[in-house]
This record gives C-alpha cells, structure tokens and sequence, in this order.
C-alpha cells in the first residue's frame, strides 16, 4: 500500500488517471439527503471562512500498467463521493457554458477534471461508472441527449446542484473555490500486495452506508466475480428494478428459506458468508444461479407477475395484506411447484390457505409480531408424499397465539369488527364484491359507503328509533353498514330512499353491486337490518376465506403420536401443589398466548418453543429456563449454571421455588426467558 495522501479532489484527479467502479459494486445510491449535506457542508465552509473540511477517503487498487497510457485504479470504497463532487463540477461547467460566465474556467473542468485530454473511448473519462449508471454519466459529461422518462440518481442529483448554483446563494467562483476546500485522504493500493475485500469490509467510512445486499455482492469469488455479475447479479437487479431495496429483503428471506429461522436484518451479510461456505453448491456459480432463480420467484409476488390470472389475483391479496413475512415459506413451495412436485391447483390452494391465515388472523385482530417465525419454520411441516394435508394440519395444530381462527371465531370477529379503520377495509369489500362474480367490475372505481351515515339528520335518528346513539355507535363501522360506491360524495348523508334511488344509488342497474342485493330490497335500513347483512356477508367470507377442514382420520396422522399425560403422572404432595398452583397461576397470567403442556416427567410453558419446565421435588418445584447462563440477569443469585450437567429439562438455568414468598423472585428469571422467546 502507497503511504495515504491528503488532499483535494482537484490534487486527486491531476493527470492522466482513470478512475474505475468495478462491475460488482453497487451503483450510485446517494440520495439528495446525501447531497444537501455536502452542500451544506460547503455553504458552511465559505461563510464561516473555514480553511478546508474533511469529507473521507477515497480507497482504490492500482492497477498494473498505464506508463505510457492512463494509470487505471479501481475504487473499492468513496464512489458515492467522488461521483457526486464531478457531478457538482458538471453542474458548475454547465452554468458557465449558459451564462459566458468566464471566472470558471470551462476547459479546466472539462481538460484536467472530466476527461483526459487526447484520450480516445473510455479511456477519455476520469470516472468511469458501472453499467448502468456509465451511459447517464457519460451523457452529462459530453452534453449528449437523455431520454426525459429516464429515472436516474445522477440526474436527480445533477438538477439538485444545478439549482443551487443558478440560485447564487453562492457566487460559482466560491463553489469552485470550495470544492477545493474539501480534504480527501486518497488510500491507493497495490493489486498483487493488499487484500481490496479485506480492507472494504474494515471501512466505515461517512456516507451513505452499505447495505446487506452490497456486502454480498462485494464478497463473492473475485475470481468469478464478472461471469456472476453478468449472468447473475445483473439480471437479478433488472428483475428488481427501481425496486432495488428490496434486495436485502430478499436475501433475508432467502436465508430464512434455507436455514428456517430469520437471520438478524443486521447479520444478513454475515450469515449468507457463513452459509454459502456451507451450502450444497460446489461454487459461487451455482449459489448466485440459485439466488436468480429465487429472484425471480420473490419478483413475480411483488410485482404480481404471472400467466396464470388467478395466481395474479392470489398475489394482489398478498400485497393488499402486506403479507411478505410469508415469502420464505412461499419461494419454497413455488419451486416444489415448478420441481412438479405439487400441481397449479395445489400451488394455488396453498396459497389462498396462508392469504385466509394471515387475514383471518386480522379479523380476530390476533398479534402479527409470530407471523414471520410461524411462516419461517412451516417449511420443516411438509410432508412431500401429502403435501397440502401437511400444511392443513401444521395450520390446525397451530394453537396459542399462532392460531388459525375457526369459522365461530373468525364469524363472530367480522360482523362485529370495525372494519372501517382497518388499511385492508377496501379490499376486505371488493374481494366480497367479486367472489362468484361473472361480470368484471372495475373496483378501483369505487369508494367506501357507510349506508348508515357517519353523521345523522333526523330522519336518519327516527329511522333507527329510540336507541339511535346505541345503534350508530355500535355498527357504523362494521361489515354490514358498509358498501361500495362510486357516488360516495353525492349520497353523503342523504336519506334511505334517496341513496336507493339516486342516479349510482343501490337500486341504478348501472352501478348495481352484489354488495347491496340485500339492501335494495329494503325501503327502510335499522339495527335489524345491519344484522341481517352482516350475516349474510359472514357467510359469504368463510367462502372466500376459508378454514383448512381435515377428517379426524387425515388429522390423526400429524395429531396422534405425542402421549397425553396429566397432573396424575406427578408425584406430588400439598405443599408442592400449593407452590405449582401458585407458580402456574402467573406464568399462564404472562399472556393469553402461552401454552401449557404435560409432559412425561414435566410440564411445559411454551410460545415457540419451551421457556419454563416445572419439575416436582419432594419439598420444591425445580424450573428448567430456557435461556444461556450468560444471558441471565440474576441479581439475588438464584440461577444455577447447568451447561454440562445432564438434566431433563430444556436451557442452562435451573431455579428453585421451595416457599410461596420466592415467586417474585422466580417469576423474574422466567420473564426474561418469555421475553426471548416473544422477540
């Protein structure tokens, strides 16, 4: 490594130099955010008369050869920065070009900053971009034309200094003076000397910081690196497209997919160094084509992108219900779909099975927060010999705060829900609207209705009768005084005859929905009616979202080999059952989600998986925490390491409750071991 050299990006760029973003780089990624702040940064330095300002580094590779032509380096870290300074110097060239401005000194920036003068193709640019983002750059740099509907940092940026240059907040001459100002220490290093990978991971430079999905791009096989990047890395950004943060998404859940628990969203990089040293691909190769596949697996959900019309509606109900924790789980299922392992319609029912979990769940308003292990772990619940039975009986075996509500819940929980405020109150009537639909209607066209008005006149409130304030606080906002219209405005608070028969009203065949086949057949609309509708839409909402039935006999299958034990397979006596009555007590009090569970020698607390085993002694209660020792906080000494001692029991802490006066104490170390399990 060349000793490091401060200084500007003008001391930088002199001479006949090329500075290269390779093609495994991320692109250009600062945001106006970013931009502002460097501006910022320079307004300050100029009014406050401050010599210079340090904004980074730049670390690059130098690379062998360029003594006769341009001396390549190619940059492992500081392309956002040097990028956004050369599009700022454009900005200012540019200014001076339209306003004959001649204190800037157009040649200068164009001759010595820009390019290198008497060069020939690309050799002619001092930066040289990646893919994507050369052409653009290139095209500022030369005044050449951009397509208006191109979508482009660089150009979002380019506008944002070319406005303020034009405004003359500062005068240019001062911006080019500053630009001066700004201290960059240059890190050149040797290509057969220094690790570059080694040395990018260590950086932790200012800017905008690297995401997880640039880290994974940066450490694959450097030696495959291009081959992957075009038959890969490439195709799978353009499959993401202007969507591209959702990568890191997407390699969490890949991870997930294969490892079946959810990778912290800070550790994505770490854990896919440490699978991809462990996988089943035999090269970097085979990994990034498996990444693609799946790529275009996650894309087709996003951008509901299918050929099949009914897996398109399928996916539009996931996105409506912001399903992506299920993702994991559904990338392995299309590839067992498209490994002919399972059929369309199977495909299909499998997914209208987890849309009816996630949205019945919504209406019991059950915590989503379980949602992304439940769904991270049901991939270990196929059976590929039963496929869609397998996940049927995962679903009805869910019990606890996993449940899948059944159809007396999930009933009960829709007619009476204020659907209203729910995000999902839009989709939760056009999916009624168009269930058994032979006609398409255009639901994007409509809004939401309350027949009931929001705000009562009076002959709204006789209508209801003398319980009117009852009435309307009750069910304004539930399923059945809600509808669709196109006309919402106009209908306001009008009476119930007038919202039948207006032009657009629930009688106009025009506009006629199957959302008010029971309501045009009214001429007056009360508590009894909203009743009656909320009914009928009930019974039509187990249809379309239904409940996963299996036979006693299908369900045994996965339900009948755990033996049942109770209270009578414990050896006990009063004192310890007036200790566990005590202890049971405030551990199932902990939440409505906990699950208790007798076991042959003990009984079980669980959310996941156990947190708390609670075995009889003689005279005490000893209790199995399901936590590392180290993670314990124990303030009175009463945990006991039991890492290599053999126990039934599951964890590395052992406590004791011999008196009723320690449960506070007991209870303390068993929240902490909950808490784990709830994170």
């Amino acid at each position: 490594m060349e000793a490091p050299q401060k200084g500007s990006i003008y001391d930088i760029l002199n001479g006949s130099k090329q500075f290269i973003v390779p093609i495994y780089q991320r692109f250009y990624s600062w945001d106006l955010e970013q931009c502002r702040q460097l501006w910022n940064d320079i307004f300050s330095m100029q009014k406050n008369g401050r010599k210079t300002h340090f904004i980074g580094a730049i670390v690059s590779v130098k690379e062998e050869g360029g003594a006769i032509g341009v001396q390549k380096f190619t940059i492992i870290d500081g392309q956002q920065r040097i990028t956004t300074l050369l599009l700022m110097l454009i900005a200012l060239r540019d200014y001076a070009e339209q306003t004959q401005d001649d204190i800037i000194n157009v040649d200068e920036i164009n001759d010595t900053l820009l390019k290198n003068l008497h060069k020939k193709d690309y050799e002619r640019y001092k930066l040289l971009l990646t893919e994507s983002d050369r052409d653009i750059f290139i095209s500022l740099v030369e005044h050449t034309p951009i397509n208006q509907s191109t979508k482009s940092r660089l150009l979002n940026n380019y506008k944002f200094f070319a406005d303020k240059i034009n405004n003359k907040v500062l005068q240019p001459a001062e911006i080019f003076e500053s630009i001066g100002k700004l201290q960059i220490v240059n890190i050149t290093l040797n290509r057969s000397d220094d690790d570059a990978q080694a040395i990018f991971e260590s950086l932790n430079s200012t800017g905008k910081a690297l995401s997880e999905s640039d880290l994974i791009r940066m450490g694959l096989d450097p030696d495959e690196q291009i081959y992957i990047y075009e038959h890969s890395w490439r195709p799978m950004e353009k499959l993401f497209g202007i969507a591209s943060n959702n990568m890191d998404d997407f390699f969490r859940d890949y991870i997930t997919l294969k490892l079946a628990r959810i990778p912290n969203k800070n550790r994505t990089y770490e854990e896919f160094k440490q699978y991809s040293m462990n996988s089943e691909f035999e090269s970097h190769r085979d990994l990034c084509a498996d990444l693609y596949k799946y790529a275009n697996y996650y894309t087709d959900i996003m951008f509901s992108r299918s050929s099949d019309p009914e897996i398109n509606n399928l996916y539009n109900d996931i996105l409506a219900l912001k399903m992506s924790v299920s993702y994991p789980f559904l990338l392995r299922v299309r590839d067992d779909y498209e490994g002919e392992i399972i059929s369309i319609s199977e495909f299909k029912q499998i997914l209208r099975l987890c849309i009816s979990y996630v949205f019945r769940r919504s209406i019991c308003d059950f915590p989503a927060n379980s949602l992304n292990k439940t769904f991270a772990i049901m991939r270990n619940a196929i059976k590929p010999d039963d496929y869609v039975n397998s996940i049927k009986a995962f679903f009805l075996m869910c019990g606890g705060y996993r449940e899948f509500p059944d159809n007396e819940k999930f009933i009960s929980a829709f007619k009476t829900r204020d659907i209203y405020t729910m995000q999902i109150h839009k989709f939760v009537l056009s999916r009624l609207e168009i269930y058994d639909r032979k006609t398409f209607i255009n639901i994007s066209d409509y809004t939401i209705e309350h027949i009931m008005p929001q705000t009562l006149t009076q002959e709204w409130q006789k209508m209801l009768g003398d319980n009117w304030r009852e009435i309307h606080k009750k069910f304004l906002h539930t399923i059945g005084n809600l509808t669709l219209t196109a006309y919402n405005p106009e209908m306001s608070n009008k009476p119930f005859m007038e919202k039948m028969n207006m032009p657009g009203g629930f009688k106009d065949v025009e506009s006629a929905l199957h959302l008010n086949d029971y309501v045009k057949t009214l001429d007056e609309w009360n508590e009894a009616n909203i009743i009656e509708r909320a009914n009928l839409l009930a019974a039509k909402a187990v249809k379309i979202w239904e409940f996963p039935n299996m036979t006693p006999e299908e369900l045994a299958k996965y339900n009948g080999q755990e033996e049942r034990y109770s209270m009578a397979n414990y050896n006990t006596n009063a004192h310890t059952m007036e200790l566990f009555n005590l202890l049971d007590s405030r551990i199932q009090n902990i939440s409505p989600y906990v699950r208790r569970e007798f076991k042959k020698l003990y009984i079980a607390y669980k959310l996941d998986t156990n947190f708390a085993d609670i075995f009889f002694q003689s005279q005490r209660l000893r209790i199995a925490i399901n936590m590392k020792f180290a993670d314990v906080n124990d303030p009175e000494g009463i945990c006991r390491d039991v890492t290599d001692v053999g126990r039934w029991g599951n964890g590395d802490i052992e406590i004791f409750m011999e008196k009723l006066s320690d449960i506070d104490n007991v209870m303390y170390i068993i929240m902490q071991s909950y808490r784990k399990q709830e994170d």
